[in-house]
């Protein structure tokens, strides 16, 4: 919330580079650990970092594209994928060989499995933020500079922008204020720029996204759509692992090593999820609606099939099936919300959306933890958020196939 907010009023720039700096440090500290409780401070902390950091990213992204190209906003979430199966890659011989069985007392040396991993983690988080920060110049989003009456910046950065493309552009400010009925323009000077970012801390980017019958609907749909999603994903993607375990044991082969194995195996199928994803966003009469209301809903429907399960071969079966189709339905997601806000409330809404979905997912635990997570209860209620999530995409009212975001 903090950092949607913040990118409206304070600019996209500096939100796109501390978010991850400070996932990285607080995960490299998190490893030090001396206890449960700690280890849960520090997670609320790079939380802080990684929660800002996925909206803005995607906004900032949104804005520097013509409107031609909008599809590869889908296409950004394989990015999401790649990571996922980086991260299974670390943890399957950290956690599979350095990690005492549930129910075993060992020592702290025979443990340090998870430690390593919030290393390579952090270390790598930190190595992003070096790299982004250094040695990659980020400008500030020309769309949010129009919004807020910066014309010559804008312009500035839409001609440096096209250099380093090998292009020529030949917008002027003139052509921007030809746009505006009012002819504004503001000061440009430290001391103004201050006083209008703090006028600016209030409800107005709040209130425009509610400003219609219609806005007000679609953000809603949108807002609900997130917050079911992020109860239904962490109920069961969160516990997948222990769900493997537990059920791989009475299988024959719920061991901790192979538990993680499989979950790569999972984690590659979003890969190509995230690919199809791009593909299916622009097919004509379907878009994003279309395919984030078929994925999302067999994204549900997968969880279901997966209680038939009754051999450990068969319920990796359905949970790759069941990564592939949520992975086209957050690849949508991640791009449908933000185009269809516009660029001066457009950090504002992704950090509504956001805020619901981490709310509800905060809620999953403290479901898991009055659920029975060897029955298939978690499952069941999971799939039941994922298929009414998909039911309400399709009354949401706006379809940006086709339009540049605005």
């Amino acid at each position: 919330m903090f950092w949607g907010f913040g990118c409206d009023i304070f600019g996209r720039r500096w939100a796109f580079n501390l978010t991850l700096g400070i996932t990285s440090v607080f995960g490299l500290i998190a490893a030090s650990s001396p206890n449960f409780a700690a280890i849960g401070c520090f997670a609320a902390l790079w939380s802080f970092g990684v929660g800002g950091n996925l909206p803005v990213d995607s906004a900032i992204f949104l804005e520097f594209l013509p409107g031609s190209h909008q599809y590869l906003l889908t296409i950004l979430s394989i990015d999401w994928a790649i990571a996922q199966v980086i991260a299974t890659l670390v943890a399957w011989p950290l956690l599979g060989d350095l990690t005492c069985q549930e129910g075993e007392a060992c020592s702290r040396s025979k443990n340090m499995g998870w430690r390593y991993f919030v290393i390579c983690m952090g270390g790598l988080a930190m190595i992003m933020f070096f790299i982004r920060f250094c040695c990659f110049t980020i400008y500030e989003s020309p769309k949010y500079l129009m919004g807020k009456g910066n014309d010559e910046a804008a312009v500035r950065i839409v001609h440096e922008v096209a250099r380093r493309n090998g292009k020529a552009s030949s917008l002027t400010v003139e052509d921007l204020r030809a746009c505006d009925p009012t002819g504004s323009s503001q000061s440009t000077t430290a001391a103004a720029a201050v006083r209008r970012r703090l006028e600016k801390v209030n409800l107005t980017h709040v209130r425009a996204l509610f400003a219609t019958k219609k806005l007000a609907f679609s953000t809603s749909i949108i807002i609900l759509v997130w917050a079911f999603i992020g109860l239904g994903y962490p109920l069961y993607n969160a516990f997948l692992p222990y769900i493997q375990a537990t059920r791989g044991a009475a299988f024959g082969d719920g061991s901790t090593y192979l538990t993680y194995r499989n979950s790569l195996i999972i984690a590659v199928l979003g890969v190509p999820g995230a690919l199809l994803g791009g593909f299916l966003v622009e097919v004509p009469r379907f878009g994003r609606r279309g395919t984030l209301a078929l994925s999302t809903a067999a994204t549900g429907a997968f969880l279901y099939a997966s209680t038939t399960a009754l051999d450990s071969a068969s319920l990796l079966g359905w949970n790759c099936a069941y990564n592939f189709t949520s992975n086209v339905m957050y690849a949508v997601l991640y791009a449908y919300t933000p185009e269809v806000f516009v660029t001066k409330d457009r950090g504002t809404g992704n950090a509504l959306t956001a805020t619901g979905n981490r709310i509800f997912g905060v809620m999953a635990p403290i479901i898991a933890m009055f659920a029975n997570l060897e029955t298939a209860a978690p499952v069941y209620t999971s799939g039941a958020l994922f298929i009414a999530a998909g039911l309400m995409v399709l009354v949401l009212p706006f379809e940006p196939q086709g339009k540049a975001s605005l």
